[in-house]
């Protein structure tokens, strides 16, 4: 199944996503990881974007496309997908509307996490990461079971420093103004499911489940 994931920051993307390749055996695509990846390969296309990146410019979207489409046909990408963080833009939607048909993976489903604004901040200030491994927790919902030590990998955890109420409304602001036209897009094409990620984990957990079980 090919699958997007849509949610401001705080949403539980990073949870949900987990879950979704645990359950369903399908890579967790973030463009983030994708760069990173393919500067560390050192292919003509990761070399690009680290111009711009070491300028400290946004990677352009024909780069950021070419490099989707040449994630989504590696091998572990035969079952399937789970992007994240793409697209980004109007622009990046289409452009990746007519990729994803061209190489037999369209989108099936867009999952988009909803919360309110005093959920996000709770859990956004509350967040944990390990710097190592990239787990994730929360000092009140769910915290590590040593204070400030990763039960994965033992390393010890952060708070990132864009973490705070501030820099939360500054994303939600980004957010909305980009997204709302992706979204609506997809809508337009009846791919968005809505999901209240306000609740509980696994409560969130069996909704996503559902709308994924009815894809198979």
């Amino acid at each position: 199944m090919n699958i997007l994931i849509m949610g401001a920051a705080g949403s539980g993307k990073g949870t949900m996503s987990k879950k979704i390749l645990e359950r369903y055996d399908i890579p967790h695509i973030s463009t983030g990881n994708m760069f990173r990846s393919a500067i560390t390969e050192g292919t003509e296309l990761g070399r690009s974007a680290k111009l711009y990146m070491d300028q400290g410019h946004l990677v352009p979207d024909e780069i950021t496309i070419a490099m989707v489409r040449e994630r989504l046909k590696k091998d572990d990408c035969q079952r399937g997908y789970l992007l994240d963080g793409f697209p980004r833009t109007l622009g990046q939607a289409i452009a990746f509307e007519w990729i994803s048909a061209a190489i037999g993976k369209p989108v099936q489903a867009v999952i988009n996490l909803t919360v309110n604004l005093d959920d996000l901040a709770s859990r956004i200030t509350g967040r944990r990461l390990c710097q190592k491994c990239g787990a994730i927790y929360h000092i009140t919902h769910q915290p590590p079971k040593v204070d400030g030590i990763c039960d994965v990998c033992g390393n010890g955890l952060i708070h990132r420093s864009d973490d705070t109420i501030e820099q939360l409304a500054v994303r939600l602001r980004e957010h909305v103004i980009m997204t709302r036209p992706v979204l609506d897009h997809y809508r337009n094409l009846n791919l968005v499911y809505n999901v209240d990620a306000s609740r509980d984990i696994e409560t969130v957990w069996q909704d996503v489940d559902k709308i994924l079980a009815n894809l198979r």
